[in-house]
C-alpha cells in the first residue's frame, strides 16, 4: 500500500518551506497547500494545492486523502482562533489522522504574550477533535531578534532581565521533520523547543554586536513607552498588545526554560544566537 502524503502548510513562508525542502530531499511525497500554489516551492514527490485556512470547504477538498498534517499556525489576526478552529473541524472532515501543530513554549490561557493564549485554544480544539495530535510548542525565534534592533542600532521593549531560551527555526523545522517521518512515535506528545541558552535582552543586544559591528545596545522600556514606540505603526490594539507582550512575557520568566527536545528530537544540539549569526 502507498503510503499518503504528508500535508505541509506555510510552505510559503520560513518554517513550512524549511520542511517541505527537508522532506523533499528525503523523498518524501507531500501535499504543498498555499493560498497562493504558485508561489509554493517546486519540488519533488510534492503537488502544490491551494488552501486556505479561512476557507474550510475548499480546505477539504485539499486535504481528501491525506493522514498526517503538518499545520503552521496562521498569521497574526484577531480572529485566528476561529479561522484554526475552521481549519480543524476540515482537517476531521476531510478524514485526516494526525496533527502535527506549531504552537507556542509557554501556551496558556492565562499565557503573558497575548497570542500564546491562541495557540493554547487551538491545542484545545484539537485535542477535542479526536484527532491524533503532536504539539511542537516553540520559543520566541531567534532569527527574529536582529531584526527587532531599530535603526538607532536599540533592542527595545518591557523585558527587563527576563531570560528567553530562544530556538532557531532551522532547529523547529528539522524536529518538525523527525516527528512527521514517524507520526505514530508522538501522538499525543507535547515538545517544547527552546535553544541551548536562556538570555536576558542585554546579552542579545551584545552578542547582535559582536557578530554585526554595530553598536546595538538594549533599552528596558516602561510599558507606556513600549505603546508609544509602537504607535507610529497605527495598528489595531489587539495587535499593539502583540508587540509589547513578547517583551512582557520574557520578563515574566515564563520563556527562561530551555530543554533537551531538540537534541532529542534530531540528535543535533540547537543553535545558539552566536552560531545562528555566524551563520548570516
Amino acid at each position: 500500500m502507498t503510503p499518503s502524503p504528508i500535508a505541509v502548510t506555510g510552505v510559503t513562508g520560513a518554517l513550512g518551506g524549511l520542511v517541505a525542502r527537508d522532506l523533499a530531499a528525503r523523498g518524501v511525497e507531500q501535499c504543498l497547500l498555499a493560498r497562493s500554489p504558485e508561489r509554493a516551492p517546486e519540488l519533488p514527490g510534492a503537488t502544490a494545492v491551494r488552501c486556505d485556512y479561512a476557507d474550510p470547504d475548499g480546505a477539504v477538498a485539499a486535504l481528501e486523502g491525506v493522514e498526517t498534517l503538518f499545520m503552521v499556525s496562521a498569521s497574526e489576526t484577531e480572529d485566528r482562533v476561529d479561522v484554526h478552529r475552521g481549519f480543524v473541524d476540515a482537517a476531521v472532515a476531510a478524514g485526516v489522522r494526525h496533527v502535527v501543530y506549531t504552537s507556542f513554549a509557554a501556551a496558556a490561557p492565562d499565557c503573558t504574550f497575548t497570542l500564546g493564549r491562541d495557540h493554547f485554544a487551538t491545542e484545545e480544539h484539537l485535542r477535542a477533535s479526536g484527532l491524533a495530535t503532536t504539539f511542537l510548542r516553540d520559543s520566541f525565534y531567534l532569527d527574529v531578534f536582529p531584526l527587532f534592533v531599530g535603526e538607532d542600532d536599540v533592542l527595545r521593549g518591557p523585558a527587563g532581565d527576563g531570560r528567553v531560551a530562544a530556538v532557531a527555526r532551522a532547529d523547529v523545522a528539522r524536529a518538525a521533520v523527525a516527528v512527521l517521518l514517524a507520526p505514530d512515535d508522538h501522538v499525543g506528545r507535547t515538545h517544547e523547543l527552546t535553544g541551548p541558552e536562556a538570555l536576558t535582552l542585554t546579552e542579545v543586544a551584545a552578542r547582535i554586536a559582536a557578530a554585526t559591528g554595530r553598536p546595538v545596545t538594549f533599552h528596558d522600556e516602561t510599558l507606556e513607552e513600549a505603546y508609544a514606540s509602537r504607535r507610529p505603526w497605527d495598528a489595531p490594539r489587539w495587535q499593539e498588545d502583540a508587540w509589547v507582550s513578547t517583551y512582557t512575557a520574557i520578563a515574566s520568566g515564563e520563556l527562561a526554560r530551555t530543554t533537551d527536545a531538540v537534541r532529542a528530537l534530531t540528535g543535533r544540539d540547537p543553535l545558539s544566537l552566536a552560531a545562528l549569526l555566524a551563520t548570516g
